[in-house]
């Protein structure tokens, strides 16, 4: 079912099929900043990342001594999820285990996403909850992460060459992705300039720009001539960088996390998995990230 919140800014349309953001739109401009999921290109929009974050080793996953399958980013963006509340500012969806969720994930598990509009920003919050397990160690191990897409361009140019993005603080991106879908041991390095790289046709054909290590948390998304057009701010350990390979595509990823996909020659449990998060019983883990259009 879809739902909307509005301001004098923005006009903000989502779909309790997944907890998605289906679209953005500029009130005085008209304008639209969501990518619109044509299937030609990705059929999706913004969908919300849980259990897992990226991809699986053999699309699989290992945990006391069982192998289960799962599809890359989890299954929370492809099941309905109930709207619990909503405001004239925000509305709240929530997602939890069911018979059907525990065939390939055997935890119990709540998990809630909170979407508050304020002027020209919109911030999501996730509430992951642990209200017990069965079996002798209650934890629960879990990863979470956003993939918002942003239309790029969006002033009608043919493509987004010379679109550029804002890395806060940094001049030089550290990171370690693939065309496969796993992260690679190479240490792969983007040189920026004034905190800036510049898209061209080919920027993403090798890789989605996985980084790690808490490099920044604040990237923004620019026209050519320097027009802020998103800014997306974060406090997640991680975060993805990403348009479809090889396609020109008009639109990118900008995306926090909190987990990432496996090393390419991955061979441990779930439990050992890197950034896996984990909370005990009752435990609750809250986060938060920031887009301010502008």
């Amino acid at each position: 079912m879809k739902y909307t919140l509005e301001n004098d800014l923005l006009k903000v349309t989502f779909d309790s099929f997944g907890a998605e953001i289906k679209s953005v739109i500029g009130k005085k401009n008209g304008r639209e900043y969501i990518w619109n999921g044509d299937p030609s290109y990705w059929n999706r929009t913004a969908p919300v990342l849980f259990p897992f974050v990226g991809s699986l080793k053999d699309n699989k996953y290992i945990f006391e001594g069982k192998a289960y399958n799962m599809t890359s980013h989890g299954f929370a963006r492809d099941l309905e999820h109930e709207m619990v509340e909503i405001t004239d500012t925000s509305i709240s969806f929530i997602l939890r285990d069911s018979a059907k969720t525990y065939e390939n994930y055997p935890f119990h598990f709540e998990f809630k996403n909170t979407y508050q509009l304020e002027g020209d920003t919109i911030t999501v919050t996730w509430a992951v909850t642990n209200p017990g397990q069965d079996r002798d160690d209650k934890t629960l191990y879990f990863s979470v992460g956003a993939h918002p897409a942003f239309m790029c361009p969006i002033y009608g140019e043919a493509d987004k060459s010379g679109y550029r993005l804002f890395f806060d603080g940094i001049n030089e991106l550290h990171h370690h992705g693939n065309l496969t879908g796993t992260c690679t041991h190479e240490d792969l390095t983007l040189t920026l300039t004034d905190n800036r790289a510049v898209i061209t046709p080919e920027f993403f054909d090798r890789t989605t720009y996985i980084a790690e290590g808490n490099q920044t948390g604040k990237i923004g998304l620019e026209t050519p001539d320097g027009k802020r057009i998103v800014t997306v701010t974060f406090d997640a350990p991680l975060f993805g960088i990403w348009s479809p390979e090889k396609k020109n595509a008009p639109f990118l990823c900008i995306e926090p996390w909190y987990g990432r996909a496996d090393y390419d020659d991955y061979s441990g449990d779930l439990t050992s998995r890197d950034y896996c998060n984990k909370i005990s019983e009752n435990e609750v883990f809250e986060k938060s990230y920031r887009m301010k259009f502008e």
